[in-house]
């Protein structure tokens, strides 16, 4: 869901009363309600003609979609891929439409990273591991960061090389999280963790972490290090997408996150993104960028890791390429 989205979703809301908004976060993951919450705390005053766009906007769509005796697990596909992307639905549509249990976890996405960190410290790492993989990779980057380097960096390579959940190690999650899961030994294994996963954690992590993260997992297998590197894309890789996909980038980024992200990045990339836009638009951001100052580097790192975030779900829309696919994505 793009800025956008979002803040037509909590006009919505808003125009709904506390009952009818109630009922629709009853049906919310954790990460929808904090940003739809931030986004109608921030609404200060919204005029009677965009409200009236939105609840329009709002019923068109309904009418559009809603096909009341059709082909529901379609509709669930289309509806929660579009909400949320593809990767975030896949989680979501697996457990609605396979009936998968995951309610032992669902606590701990309601829970700040030093309350996880602080429950499942202690446990075995395979356990760990086996809990992080289910959850958002910024949650869990961040419960891991509150590791000791030694737990953080074991967990890591046991998330790179997890392929999947058998039925006994949601069995194990009962018991940590003290939690009712399914335990049918007829369930399917859940293709949850390996390398992508294990990238997309360090993707969210400061450098000087990721890196010591990187040299330990290295130590243990240089191919699987090189694997999980390959998966990773950083701010730089922005260099990789082309000009196409750099323009369908631009037009999902606040203004500010831009500056700041600019920042601390290397001349080369800066330049790649002026010349897509207009020459109006590039001065401006030049000028910006000259005005605003010193900025500090976690802030520098925060606002690049959102853009990243941005990269990722249009690339798994599939609407921008990444990597050596970007070079040949168009004849």
């Amino acid at each position: 869901m793009n800025d956008e989205g979002i803040e037509k979703s909590a006009i919505l809301l808003l125009s709904l009363g506390e009952d009818g908004a109630s009922e629709v976060f009853k049906h919310l993951g954790p990460r929808e309600v904090q940003k739809l919450g931030v986004a109608m705390a921030n609404l200060k005053s919204v005029s009677r003609e965009k409200i009236a766009s939105v609840i329009d906007d709002f019923r068109s769509k309904a009418e559009e979609k809603t096909s009341l005796g059709g082909n529901s697990n379609e509709y669930i596909r289309s509806v929660l891929t579009n909400a949320l992307g593809s990767e975030k639905a896949g989680h979501i549509i697996d457990r609605i439409l396979q009936g998968g249990d995951t309610s032992g976890i669902e606590g701990l996405k309601w829970m700040d990273a030093a309350t996880v960190s602080e429950l499942i410290k202690n446990e075995h790492p395979q356990i760990i591991a086996t809990i992080l993989v289910h959850l958002e990779r910024d949650q869990a980057s961040g419960i891991i960061s509150l590791f000791t380097e030694r737990l953080r960096n074991d967990v890591l390579l046991r998330v790179a090389t997890l392929d999947g959940i058998q039925p006994n190690a949601l069995r194990e999650l009962n018991d940590v999280l003290s939690k009712l899961l399914s335990g049918n030994s007829n369930l399917k294994k859940s293709p949850m963790g390996g390398i992508r996963t294990a990238a997309e954690i360090l993707n969210f992590m400061p450098a000087t972490v990721e890196g010591t993260i990187m040299e330990s997992v290295k130590e243990y297998d240089a191919e699987l290090a090189q694997k999980i590197l390959d998966e990773m894309f950083v701010f730089e890789n922005i260099m990789d997408i082309d000009d196409r996909g750099i323009q369908l980038l631009l037009r999902e980024i606040q203004s500010e996150s831009l500056i700041v992200a600019l920042k601390g990045a290397p001349e080369e990339l800066r330049e790649k993104i002026f010349k897509n836009m207009s020459q109006r638009a590039a001065e401006m951001l030049r000028d910006d960028l000259e005005a605003k100052g010193p900025v500090r580097v976690s802030e520098v790192e925060a606002e690049q890791k959102e853009i990243l975030k941005i990269v990722r779900r249009l690339a798994d829309e599939g609407q921008i390429a990444l990597g050596a696919g970007a070079e040949d994505s168009f004849v």
